[in-house]
């Protein structure tokens, strides 16, 4: 009787599973409205105003990435406002004092 099995290979060792560190939660995408409100600010200071806002509000909420372009929207539109006002205000005077010059000659 031969038995060609008297030898046996051994058994491979049993591998354990490997588990790997957990990744990097996923980074929540771009707020879609700081990014309008930081390109309508440069057009309409209003709009990106109330837009930045309102995209900061939804930042603190979501904690989507774009705080930063929302904060810029409101500061360069408040800044765009404040100096559309002050030029109005000089160009306003300045054509009511030429117009006092005018009747006065």
């Amino acid at each position: 009787m031969s038995d060609s099995n008297l030898n046996p290979q051994p058994l491979p060792p049993q591998q354990q599973p490997q588990y790997s560190q957990p990744g990097a939660p996923a980074q929540p995408g771009w707020n879609v409205l700081a990014i309008v409100a930081f390109i309508a600010t440069f057009f309409i200071s209003i709009l990106g105003i109330i837009l930045g806002f309102v995209a900061l509000s939804q930042i603190k909420r979501t904690g989507e990435q774009g705080r930063g372009l929302a904060l810029a929207a409101v500061i360069i539109g408040f800044i765009a406002l404040a100096l559309g006002i002050i030029f109005s205000i000089i160009i306003f005077a300045a054509i009511a004092s030429s117009g006092i010059q005018y009747q006065t000659s």
